[in-house]
């Protein structure tokens, strides 16, 4: 049971390590921004990451995601991998990974709407840098595992006849964005392979047009998980903005119906308990009803884990109601996933 520092309103659904319900974070999020901020801040210190976004007058501009970082000569930016080394340093030949062979059908985000075939591979590649701080992490131990390096020649020779899509997800795709474009450029060379992005939407829409190119020549898909609508529910969970997302999903729209199937865009919704509530939901499904009824749009079950381990997991009703509110707005595909999640804990009034 948490506590409101601000409203004094108790739930089950209110984390005491955040110590703020989501109305006084959307009411009242100047008068707390710094708490939250200070949240953040610990946490990646723990982990030997840099505690902000860097933002030096005198330091390099980085510009490749939303944090937009300027930094400072010999130090890294926000994501911990791209470094001011006399100029900023992207790894463009190598990028730091682990990667496995996943039979498909896999447990894919957009596994419902894929019709990918039974008898081949997917080549998951996961990169171990990220450009949010998300207080549930379902991967959070990337931060400390020894990163692997793999070259373009290297990951090029994990392809084969039996691999029929390649998913880049982690972490975050974007730390390591212009090797991915590379390697993948390479592997369509090499064979006809459908190439997806599993992505929090972060990157720069400059950049985000090469990845949407590279998704409709290979029939690939790009999931986007989006975290939150309003900005302070979005920060308060991740440590970063959501502007870059939503102006990403609103590009990848327009080429929406280029092709049926597979989707090229699939929307993904962590329904975090008392943070990612009714508003948030109808403000995310309004936002992607403007852009196409077709966008299909996966509601994930929550399991408490990494710093925000103090709530619940997701209830049957509020999957219930997320996915009501979806198909009012006219959303013409809405799934539920992790449905194995999903609890009794506490109750959502339709």
């Amino acid at each position: 049971m948490g506590k409101c520092k601000l409203c004094n309103k108790e739930s089950i659904i209110i984390s005491q390590k955040i110590g703020y319900c989501v109305n006084c974070l959307r009411k009242n999020f100047e008068e707390i921004k710094e708490a939250i901020k200070e949240i953040h801040k610990n946490l990646r210190e723990s982990f030997s990451l840099p505690e902000e976004v860097p933002n030096f007058e005198e330091g390099r501009k980085c510009g490749q995601c939303v944090n937009d970082c300027k930094i400072l000569e010999n130090s890294y930016g926000y994501c911990g991998l791209i470094k001011n080394e006399r100029g900023i340093k992207r790894n463009e030949d190598f990028g730091y990974l682990d990667y496995y062979y996943d039979p498909l059908p896999t447990n894919c985000v957009a596994s419902f709407a894929c019709n990918a075939p039974k008898g081949y591979y997917n080549l998951a590649v996961f990169f171990r840098h990220c450009t949010f701080n998300c207080l549930y992490c379902q991967n959070w131990h990337f931060k400390l595992a020894p990163k692997n390096r793999y070259s373009i020649s290297e990951m090029l020779e994990k392809i084969n006849s039996r691999v029929f899509c390649v998913c880049y997800f982690g972490g975050d795709p974007t730390p390591n964005i212009y090797y991915i474009i590379n390697l993948s450029e390479k592997i369509l060379e090499k064979q006809k392979c459908r190439i997806c992005f599993e992505t929090n939407g972060s990157v720069n829409l400059q950049i985000f047009k090469k990845i949407v190119d590279i998704a409709l020549k290979s029939d690939g898909i790009i999931k986007v998980d989006l975290k939150a609508f309003s900005p302070e529910v979005h920060y308060t969970l991740t440590g970063s903005s959501n502007k870059n997302t939503l102006k990403n999903i609103e590009y990848a729209s327009q080429f929406f119906n280029k092709r049926k199937e597979p989707p090229l865009l699939v929307v993904s919704v962590l329904l975090v308990p008392g943070y990612v509530d009714k508003c948030e939901i109808e403000e995310i499904v309004k936002f992607l009803s403007k852009l196409n009824w077709e966008i299909p749009i996966s509601f994930l079950a929550y399991y408490p884990m990494f710093y925000l381990n103090d709530l619940p997991k997701t209830s049957k009703t509020h999957a219930e109601i997320a996915k009501k509110i979806a198909l009012d707005y006219g959303l013409k595909i809405v799934n539920i996933g992790n449905i194995h999640l999903l609890s009794n804990d506490y109750f959502i009034d339709f």
